[in-house]
């Protein structure tokens, strides 16, 4: 019908215009510099990964966190990398949900993770991390929060439910993952590596004995995710967490 109203190139420009702004209306990224520091994208629901920058061995790192918007506020699943980025995250947030940060929690003492526990502490924000987190921050001199875990815990915020979870050392002696089972959302930071990854990073700090077994507790804690969030690779591929154990599995 288009054929006979209008010719080919009007046909062509109208195709290539709808296309433009389909990818605008629904791309996953918010409307940000290609060189930002900082990145937000929608996950689903009310789940939000935001992205942060930093230098290792003279390459650019993006280090990965989750917000979850619940009724009443916003809670923040581990601290920017990047110590420029504290206070931006806070306005992006308040900017798109009109919603403050109230809580956040690291999952283990690498400052990838704990960076911005005090500065967010002084927000009055309520901060938490594991007692052998808080220990290990501590003897590293890394930042602290100010409530401890000693246990796995429940959180109910909100209509949402989600549990921290200790399988065992693994990239850490400390780390923990936080697991949405309604929504089947594994956040496994630094724990779990892409699908992509060619080893397990970095591992200096690392249980390598015990990592595999760590992260086959984690598989049968968390059964079938729909989403896996990992920290330094794209987190676009749930079988990260299948490919992470054949990495672990060749460390013994």
């Amino acid at each position: 019908m288009l054929s006979t109203l209008f010719p080919p190139s009007v046909i062509l420009i109208r195709c290539v215009f709808l296309m433009f702004i389909q990818g605008l209306l629904f791309s996953p990224v918010f409307a940000q510099p290609e060189n930002s520091k900082l990145t937000i994208a929608h996950l689903t629901g009310n789940f939000y990964i935001y992205t942060t920058y930093n230098t290792y061995e003279e390459n650019k790192i993006p280090a990965t966190g989750m917000y979850l918007v619940a009724k009443d506020a916003v809670v923040l699943f581990d601290t920017p990398w990047d110590t420029t980025q504290f206070q931006p995250l806070l306005d992006s947030i308040q900017k798109k949900h009109q919603l403050p940060v109230t809580l956040c929690i690291a999952t283990h003492w690498h400052s990838d993770k704990t960076a911005g526990l005090e500065y967010y502490k002084q927000k009055g924000i309520k901060t938490y991390t594991t007692k052998l987190t808080d220990e290990l921050s501590r003897k590293n001199d890394k930042k602290r929060a100010a409530f401890l875990m000693t246990k796995d815990t429940v959180f109910n915020i909100g209509n949402y439910s989600f549990e921290t979870y200790y399988p065992g050392p693994g990239h850490t002696a400390d780390n923990i993952i936080i697991w949405f089972k309604k929504e089947k959302i594994l956040y496994g930071g630094c724990l779990i590596k892409g699908s992509e990854a060619e080893n397990l990073g970095f591992l200096g700090d690392a249980n390598t004995a015990a990592y595999e077994t760590t992260l086959k507790k984690v598989q049968r804690k968390c059964k079938k995710p729909k989403f896996i969030i990992v920290s330094h690779s794209d987190w676009h591929n749930i079988n990260s967490l299948k490919h992470s154990i054949k990495l672990a599995k060749k460390l013994k």
